[in-house]
């Protein structure tokens, strides 16, 4: 789904600012400026080499428009605090539909400058599809004129630094004449002065005198160029440039990636034979099988409800209540079309999990009507009898499903927009159920149904096998409630602490199509030797059959990024091949890591796309303080206490990456002698570094401005050379080294905040198999042990963080469910007994949820069993509900309660079995992943589209199943041991019977009654 992630992101870069002067100089002022705004949850910051970025993470509700606009106004206040050289701000929402929806991929023997003429031809005419937002060039550089300046010739015709930049600079300036005009007319007057091409730098004036001018090209070489790489991309093995291809918000995603490859495959045919093509991280492939597969489901879905009602209810009433079904379903999306919601996986689910409760209220109708006409009513009369006398019940069963969803549609952050789809979409079907079953279903009946031509008995068999267990529970309602109440104790008690469970996850662990190798290696790596080890990593997994594509990039990755770490030099993403033609994604990696783990002064991590919402590694351990030297050691320990467990794998202490940087100190008063500022020193050094920005020019063949750079000759770019640097004063050049010693330092890395404090977080990924909740909980109670002198404070973030969050909402949401129906019950009742054992009934229900975990083996997910556990607290309300209201109506008539109890059993298990079994049969197949492709008639187990709801599925299938068997067995026991209670009171202070209604009701030759009086 398209879901708002309520995260802003600004970012200022400035070249050459070091991680100390980016926290003091960009990220603080930004901070100060930005704490004040509304709605702020989480405020993080890092200060990196080369400038410093703010992440403001707001509450969940908030609007992105107006804290988009308040963000950009506290940065404007903050702009005039910055440094007057930083780059202009860029702040920018974060939106899950800005993550790329497919990459492209060119490689290919041409050369640098080709490839990307192509590159921006492709890209040109990827953004011309309708529903593309960007496509931004990976594995490129930006072209730059580099201006080649021998020191020595400057020094030779007595042209400083500055005047060199000066003269370059004014001789690319637009000069603005005006126009004449007079009686013959009006001309423009034009004084060109803008460098057009990079031949034209060469004739810039330097220097003069009466005789002879120096000009640029005297004491320099130019060259267009490109500058210096940051990155190396490859494909396969291959260089190559990348477009990542990001849609817009709302827009098909299939739609998008079919017109991204239609538009490059037309440009493909004027383009080299030599150039390769590709597509990687295709999300509509997966988009496409999961659909196809979440349709299939719906189908079988279904087919195998209106089955089970063909086979009980006959012909004629199966058609009208399948009718239900499509006309819900229609309604349901219709709803959701005029709301500007997109059709995803949630939606699809959502159907699915609603096929079995969309015909209950049609069920109950039915098999009423056909009751009826069983006993000799004709089919008008019959079905608009039943319209009318179960409407009461019909009305609260669906109100109370809608009740139990109801909160849901208030569930806060990521999850709750991702998860939001579901009750949206069941309320929106569930309402429609009860127009067709108050409406069409008798509609169609009076028109279509038929009575019996023999009168039979519907019912169960009095001496059946469950009237038998029904008889005993009355005679021993304790003894029945007591063994309820073990269960419910008992069977949680043997899942979480008797070892029997699986332990508890936050979000279904699915099976991946994407993996990601992250490369670690410390130092003071120039990107050649980077790429160089990632490389070596590529190779060994270059040949492996189960991985479609290998995408690899070089260079610093975690810079602005808190998910990957500072010391990760390279990534390697890579593609699975079809779920069904390996082996599972964990023994691939494992695999991989096998194969990697020989490799010397590196550190690979392997991992898998996540699940659920994004959440980082699973052990993320927060420590924050105002005392650095404390925050490092605290790291450090907390680091060795997590590497002494053996479940943990590829643990990071958050430190700053080792390493050196040189620090220039000037001897402000000596350099002051010769008339040097900071400044001049500055741009001198940068001629031997990453080169001097003087002025940019634009050519006709570029949409965007080239830099003009000014650099000394590459054999003079090392350490010793800044030393010689001359900078010219009034009494001539002058050596750097005269005023500057060059200092080793340690290097300071990425500086991270939070909320005004600086913070070190220590991550950690867990083997496969373990459960993340058990490590946490562990950990956290280590820390909580742990003596840290009151200087640090810690705490447990990412997914234990979410989780928390979750279980909390949805605990408050299960009570919230729990006073709706409450509510809806006392209504359709008024009397509380009756509403409570409706109410008891739903905690019941749970003892199945924790039994089938424990028969399917499988860990309890906080947010799909969650819901499962607040979807059953609305299902197994409807089955109760029609017993109970039975029985209530019995016992006005004055039928013992014995009686009641068992001709209210006999009447309502039919419709009580068949309700249950069309809601169990809707998601069963899921439940166990199983898949029916109608098309190409294949059947398959474990799809990764399956895998998202099992855990869901479960908790219906199994609560339900069990929370039946109680309805029909423990609710006739309570009811008994009401009426046993409410008999002794009447006993004990001597009251007299209460009986209303007209007496017994009238009994049929077949052992069924006939309505009575009251009815």
């Amino acid at each position: 789904p398209d879901v708002t992630i309520p995260i802003i992101y600004v970012n200022v870069t400035m070249a050459g600012i070091s991680p100390d002067d980016a926290e003091r100089l960009i990220v603080r002022p930004l901070e100060t400026a930005l704490k004040s705004i509304n709605n702020l949850k989480e405020m993080k910051a890092s200060g990196f080499e080369g400038g410093g970025n703010v992440v403001l993470e707001f509450e969940a509700g908030f609007n992105p428009d107006v804290a988009l606009q308040d963000v950009r106004a506290k940065v404007d206040d903050a702009r005039a605090e910055l440094p007057s050289d930083a780059d202009e701000p860029i702040v920018r929402e974060v939106n899950f539909s800005l993550f790329p929806v497919m990459v492209v991929t060119l490689a290919g023997d041409l050369s640098e400058r080709a490839l990307l003429a192509i590159a921006q031809q492709a890209q040109d005419a990827i953004e011309q599809v309708p529903g593309v937002l960007s496509a931004d060039l990976q594995g490129t550089r930006d072209e730059a004129v580099e201006i080649i300046a021998e020191p020595m010739l400057l020094k030779s015709y007595g042209v400083s630094l500055e005047t060199f930049a000066l003269a370059a600079a004014q001789g690319n300036s637009l000069v603005p004449a005006g126009a004449l005009e007079g009686a013959q007319g009006r001309f423009g007057v034009k004084v060109p002065a803008l460098i057009e091409t990079p031949e034209d730098v060469l004739a810039i004036p330097i220097a003069s005198s009466s005789s002879t001018t120096v000009t640029l090209g005297d004491v320099a070489t130019v060259k267009p160029t490109f500058k210096d790489a940051t990155t190396i991309t490859r494909v396969d093995g291959r260089a190559a440039v990348t477009i990542e291809v990001v849609k817009r918000a709302g827009a098909n995603l299939i739609d998008v990636v079919d017109g991204t490859r239609a538009a490059v495959e037309q440009l493909q045919e004027d383009w080299p034979d030599t150039l390769q093509v590709a597509f990687l991280q295709d999300q509509s492939k997966s988009i496409k099988e999961m659909l196809t597969e979440l349709q299939n489901s719906v189908i079988t879905a279904i087919i195998l409800v209106v089955v089970i009602i063909l086979f009980f209810l006959g012909g004629r009433a199966s058609i009208f209540i399948g009718i239900a079904i499509p006309f819900s379903f229609l309604v349901g999306i219709l709803g959701l079309n005029m709301a500007g919601m997109t059709l995803n996986i949630v939606v699809l689910f959502s159907l699915i999990l609603a096929v079995g409760m969309l015909v209950d209220d049609a069920i109950i109708v039915s098999e009423f009507a056909e009751r009826r006409m069983s006993e000799g009513m004709k089919p008008r009369e019959a079905y608009s009898y039943a319209a009318a006398r179960m409407t009461g019940p019909v009305v609260a069963a669906t109100l109370t499903r809608i009740a139990a969803f109801s909160p849901l549609l208030f569930w806060p952050g990521i999850v709750g927009q991702f998860m939001g789809y579901l009750p949206l979409t069941l309320i929106a079907t569930l309402s429609a159920s009860l127009v067709a079953a108050l409406i069409f279903t008798p509609t169609l009946g009076a028109l279509i149904g038929k009575a019996e031509p023999h009168h039979h008995d519907t019912g169960v068999k009095r001496d059946g096998l469950y009237i038998k267990t029904v008889r005993l529970a009355v005679r021993h309602p304790g003894i029945t409630i007591l063994l309820a109440f073990a269960l419910l104790f008992g069977v949680p008690y043997a899942y979480f602490a008797g070892g029997l469970g699986k332990g508890v996850e936050f979000f279904p662990n699915i099976e991946p199509d994407v993996g990601i190798v992250l490369v670690h290696a410390r130092g003071n790596l120039s990107l050649e030797e980077k790429d160089r080890l990632v490389r070596s990593v590529e190779s060994r997994i270059l040949d492996m059959p189960e991985l479609s594509t290998v995408y690899a990039r070089s260079g610093s990755m975690g810079q602005g990024n808190d998910q990957i770490t500072e010391d990760v030099i390279g990534q390697i993403q890579y593609e699975f091949v079809d779920w069904q033609e390996r082996r599972p994604a964990s023994a691939v990696m494992d695999e991989i890591r096998a194969r990697t783990s020989d490799i010397p002064g590196i550190k690979v991590e392997v991992t898998a796309q996540e699940g659920g919402p994004p959440t980082g590694k699973p052990v993320q351990i927060q420590l924050t303080s105002n005392h650095p030297e404390a925050l490092r050691a605290a790291a450090i320990s907390v680091a060795d206490r997590l590497a002494q467990r053996p479940e943990i794998r590829d643990l990071d202490n958050g430190l700053p990456m080792p390493g050196i940087d040189w620090r220039l100190e000037i001897d402000k008063a000596e350099a002051s002698k010769y008339g040097i500022g900071v400044g001049g020193v500055g741009a001198a050094v940068r001629l031997v570094t990453t080169g001097l920005k003087i002025t940019d020019y634009r050519p006709a063949t570029s949409d965007k401005p080239v830099d003009i750079i000014v650099r000394v000759p590459e054999d003079r770019r090392t350490l010793t050379q800044i030393d010689d640097l001359l900078v010219q004063t009034p009494a001539g050049g002058v050596p750097i080294g005269n005023f500057i010693d060059r200092v080793p330092a340690q290097r300071t890395g990425i500086i991270n905040r939070i909320d005004g404090k600086r913070v070190i977080t220590v991550t950690a990924n867990l083997a496969e198999g373990v459960q993340t909740a058990a490590v946490t909980q562990a950990i956290a109670a280590e820390l909580a042990a742990t003596d840290f002198g009151g200087l640090v404070q810690w705490k447990l973030t990412g997914e234990d963080e979410d989780s928390a969050e979750a279980g909390a909402f949805l605990v408050n949401a299960f009570g919230a469910a729990i006073f709706l129906i409450f509510a809806v019950l006392l209504a359709q009742f008024n009397k509380l007994t009756s509403v409570m054992l409706i109410l008891f009934a739903i905690i019941l229900s749970t003892i199945g949820v924790f039994l089938g975990l424990m028969i399917m083996g499988q860990p309890f997910g906080i947010v799909m069993n969650g819901i499962g556990v607040i979807a059953l607290a609305g299902i197994v309300t409807n089955n109760n509900i029609v017993l109970i209201d039975t029985y209530d109506r019995l016992r006005k008539e004055g039928v013992p309660y014995e009686e009641a109890i068992i001709r209210t059993c006999r009447e309502r298990a039919r419709p009580v079995l068949l309700t249950a079994a069309a809601a169990v049969l809707g998601v069963l197949p899921i439940a166990f992943g199983l898949n029916i492709n109608f098309v190409h008639r294949d059947i398959t187990i474990g799809a990764p589209s399956t895998q998202w709801w099992i855990q869901l599925s479960t908790s219906i299938v199994f609560g339900l199943t069990f929370a039946t068997i109680l309805t029909l067995i423990v609710t006739p026991a309570q009811l008994a041991m009401l009426a046993r209670m409410r008999n002794l009171w009447d006993r004990m202070f001597r009251r007299k019977p209460r009986v209303t209604g007209s007496g017994l009701p009238i009994q049929t030759h077949a052992g069924e009654r006939q309505p009575g009086p009251a009815e």
